[in-house]
Formats: C-alpha cells, sequence, structure tokens
C-alpha cells in the first residue's frame, strides 16, 4: 500500500521505522504506562510519539525490547501490530487491565488469557468467525510461570474481548440488551474469566501475520462479585501485570538465547 507517511521511513501510525524496535514488544493500551514500562528497560529511549502511540526501546538481559502503546480497542490495537511487524517485531505481550467475570477472579488478580471471545469487529476483517483467537502457547507458558513465580494470585483461561465498554457495564440501557444481556450470562456459564477489549484483535492479526502474542491483565474490579454483594474493592496499581510481562520476556529471551 502507499505510505501516507511524511517521512517514507517510518510508519504512518506508529512513527517508528525498521529496525528502531526489538522482536519482543509489550503493549499496553494507555500511553501513559509505556514510560513507567520503559523504566524496566536497560537504556530506554523514547522513539516515537504519535496519537496514542508512544514506544520506547531499550535492553533486558543485552537483547533489544519495546514497548508501544495502542489505544483503547481492537482497530488501534491492530494498526500497532501491522505496523510494529513491518519494522522487525514478533513476539507481542498485551498488557492492559480488565474487570472480572467468574467470582473466583478478585480485584488485584492477574489474568493470563489463553483465548478470547471474538465479540468486537476487527478480528471479523482478518479471518471467519469460526477461526478461533488463541494466544501463542509459548508466550502464554512464559506469563504463567512468570506470575507463579513472582509469587502474584493469577488465573489461566477465556477473556472476553468487545467493543463498547458501555455495553459491557450498562447492557439494560442499549437497544440491542437483549443480546449484550443473554451473552454475557452465556460467556459466565462457559467459564470466561473477564472482560477487555483488545485481545481478540491482537490473536488474529498475529496468526494472519504468523507470529506471536499472549497477553496478561490486571483485574481491576469485578461486576458479578459487586451484583452477589461479596468484596469487590478497585485496584488501578498495574504493576504486578507489568512485572509479569517484563519477566515473561525475559524468560523467552533465556529460552530462546
Amino acid at each position: 500500500m502507499k505510505n501516507y507517511s511524511e517521512d517514507a521511513g517510518r510508519q504512518y501510525h506508529i512513527q517508528v521505522a525498521a529496525g528502531e524496535v526489538g522482536r519482543y514488544v509489550i503493549m499496553p493500551g494507555d500511553p501513559k504506562r509505556c514510560a513507567k514500562i520503559a523504566q524496566y528497560f536497560d537504556n530506554p529511549v523514547l522513539i516515537a510519539d504519535n496519537r496514542e502511540y508512544v514506544t520506547y526501546t531499550g535492553t533486558l538481559d543485552g537483547v533489544k525490547v519495546s514497548v508501544t502503546s495502542t489505544g483503547i480497542g481492537g482497530p488501534s490495537a491492530a494498526i500497532a501490530m501491522e505496523e510494529l511487524y513491518r519494522c522487525g517485531a514478533d513476539t507481542f505481550i498485551r498488557i492492559g487491565t480488565c474487570g472480572g467475570m467468574q467470582t473466583k477472579v478478585k480485584s488485584g488478580d492477574i489474568v493470563v488469557a489463553t483465548s478470547a471471545i471474538r465479540m468486537e469487529g476487527t478480528s471479523r476483517e482478518y479471518a471467519p468467525l469460526e477461526f478461533p483467537a488463541a494466544a501463542d502457547l509459548e508466550v502464554t507458558n512464559a506469563l504463567a510461570g512468570a506470575a507463579k513465580g513472582k509469587g502474584y494470585p493469577f488465573h489461566t483461561g477465556t477473556v472476553q474481548s468487545k467493543d463498547s465498554f458501555y455495553g459491557q457495564h450498562e447492557p439494560e440501557t442499549k437497544p440491542v440488551s437483549y443480546e449484550l444481556m443473554n451473552k454475557w450470562e452465556a460467556w459466565k456459564r462457559l467459564g470466561c474469566l473477564a472482560s477487555e477489549m483488545e485481545s481478540a484483535a491482537l490473536f488474529v492479526v498475529a496468526s494472519y501475520l504468523g507470529v506471536r502474542a499472549g497477553a496478561c491483565f490486571l483485574v481491576i474490579a469485578n461486576q458479578e462479585r459487586e451484583r452477589l454483594g461479596l468484596e469487590n474493592p478497585v485496584v488501578h496499581d498495574t504493576d504486578m501485570a507489568i512485572q509479569a510481562a517484563v519477566e515473561a520476556v525475559r524468560i523467552l529471551i533465556k529460552e530462546e538465547s
């Protein structure tokens, strides 16, 4: 396709050039989290800051690694992965926040996604609905191993990816409430652990590109626990999820060196 960037050597949206990122990239949604994640790298350097996309590159154990924010939702996350891939990245770890759906998934826990429900639109422009949104096994094992090694409370399993935050939290107000509420109950009965907004798109795009992707999340709260009158504090500190992602990259580097 035509490169619409003012600098033809840089990707249009993320404004990164080939060679400026490592093969391993951590992908938060919030641009402000990038500097926090980059603090765990050796010699981090700000590479680009454009729209919702902020990129830092540094090293872990002598290997070049990067962090790039994606903004909210599947469309912008897919753009980031496509453009990072064109710059040399091949292993992606989504790190973010989620809302718990099973009562055992408590505020402050970590969720490592093994797969995602494709209740979003981006992945439909890459693959038929019958194709699963599955995380890479090596990346998933590294994330679970990192969380276990650090003694963090964590869960592994399926998450739900949606496009509408308020469709989840205020489904009864929407004209399609009958669909939103019925499907939410179905996901719960099927054991879905949590709800978030990017993983399904990233997992499917990764399959299309032939690269690896995994995801881990901080559970901010759990609306099902709230509904049942169970303890449900709101937790905003994402440091455990960040440390799990960074340690997972270290595990992968060690295994692949």
